[in-house]
């Protein structure tokens, strides 16, 4: 059975099967795309142990580095939103795919701090892909699936940071198998990722469109004013900068996935460290924290758009400030487990609602400002990163534990679900709220 399409040719429904319809094979393209984003971004992450001892690494390094591949990330994300909004998702997600391939493909040839640190640098442009994402889904599903489509699509492809940790240590060691040293496996192990990457922007660019309509240069060629969302106007990226609710997103994206991915680069040397387990061992149990994406960020989007459907914004956020509540009591409590079983089962206990939390948040973002889908889905997804910055400068000191900074990172986590809950509680309208009232009554409707 085909998606079925509003008038506007937005799918309404979820339809797995469907390989055929613009709407859903945009839905499987982009996750599939997003998913391998994860092997170039963080495919370095559970080989840094080898790294580590390989270019004598201290943890201040150790720590920057880590800062270094989310810290770029913040200004790529507002950009492709940006983008998004001018040129439309498929020539985005080409460029990024093409030209963030070859630092991945390249990394290997650091011999230094300074030059891996530069790569690395680099390599985090490629999580502006998570923006185009977003963006693709949001303008091909209807309000009563968007928040689950965004969602779904989301975590699969999230979860691609869980495979990338139990995957690359296995690619590491067939390359040893196959006679290459330590110090030699790693840097052609990252030569795999890239051309993944590489020969997924071509798959993107012929066999995606920009919008149920079609591509926005053949949609201009009719309509030299057509933009990718109609009604869009000059300045709506500054209008969402304006609006607050933009930032307490900004803040909660932060909270939830800039710890994700803050976990995903330390995770593998939180274990090796504290529970002296080996390269691999310790990969796939870390790799188990973002496999958790195969279902959790869904929920959280499924979470929303009921919430959403029975009370409006405001449910959405509530769900949400929950979510985030649950996630940072269950980091300060991971950080104090002594035994490896407890460890992981409290690891992957946050590890719910973390991910639970990502989907609740971009439930709420379709709704904030429906000029400016790509300007929102940007300072937000941008607040991501900011957060795992943040959380990076936690682990560069050598005088602090992993161990204490995740418990700091908890506590910040739960502050940030009582603002949330704070704002979203709020009674004072804002100047955009009348938009998303009529769009929760078209979802209620629907």
């Amino acid at each position: 059975m085909m998606d079925q399409i509003t008038q506007a040719g937005k799918a309404t429904k979820i339809n797995l099967l469907d390989f055929k319809s613009p709407s859903m094979r945009a839905f499987h393209i982009t996750w599939i795309t997003f998913f391998l984003c994860f092997f170039g971004w963080f495919g370095i992450a559970p080989l840094m142990p080898i790294v580590r001892k390989d270019l004598a690494l201290t943890q201040g390094q150790v720590g920057n580095i880590i800062i270094a591949s989310v810290s770029i990330t913040i200004f790529a994300r507002l950009i492709f939103g940006w983008l998004c909004d001018k040129i439309g998702p498929r020539i985005c997600y080409t460029v990024l795919l093409i030209f963030g391939s070859i630092p991945v493909m390249f990394i290997g040839l650091a011999d230094s701090y300074e030059s891996f640190l530069l790569f690395r640098l680099a390599i985090g442009v490629i999580g502006a892909s998570f923006v185009i994402t977003q963006y693709h889904t949001s303008v091909m599903f209807a309000p009563n699936v968007v928040g689950t489509a965004n969602a779904t699509v989301a975590g699969w492809g999230n979860m691609g940071g869980g495979v990338t940790l139990m995957v690359m240590p296995l690619i590491f060691a067939a390359f040893v198998g196959i006679g290459y040293i330590d110090e030699t496996a790693w840097r052609y192990s990252m030569v795999v990722p890239g051309v993944a990457l590489f020969i997924m922007g071509f798959v993107y660019y012929f066999y995606t469109q920009d919008t149920p309509e079609g591509n926005l240069s053949d949609l201009r060629k009719k309509d030299a004013e057509y933009k990718a969302k109609k009604g869009d106007e000059k300045g709506s990226f500054f209008k969402a900068c304006k609006d607050y609710r933009v930032w307490i997103l900004f803040l909660a994206y932060g909270a939830c996935f800039g710890i994700e991915i803050t976990i995903d680069n330390i995770a593998t040397l939180y274990f090796v460290d504290n529970f002296n387990l080996g390269l691999k061992e310790a990969g796939i149990i870390a790799g188990t924290f973002g496999m958790m994406n195969i279902f959790a960020r869904a929920l959280g989007g499924i979470f929303g758009d009921k919430a959403g459907k029975k009370f409006g914004l405001k449910g959405r956020i509530l769900v949400l400030s929950i979510f985030l509540l649950f996630e940072g009591l269950g980091i300060m409590l991971f950080s104090t487990m002594d035994v490896l079983v407890w460890a992981i089962v409290t690891m992957l206990l946050f590890a719910l609602f973390l991910k639970m939390s990502n989907g609740a948040t971009y439930s709420v973002v379709p709704f904030i400002n429906k000029k400016a889908i790509g300007a929102v889905s940007g300072i937000v997804g941008a607040g991501g990163n900011v957060g795992a910055v943040l959380a990076g400068f936690l682990f560069t000191s050598n005088e602090v534990s992993y161990r204490d900074s995740l418990f700091t990172i908890g506590v910040a986590v739960t502050v940030v679900s009582v603002i949330s809950l704070v704002a979203g509680a709020m009674k004072k309208q804002h100047a955009n709220d009348q938009t998303t009232i009529l769009t929760e009554q078209e979802l209620k409707a629907a």
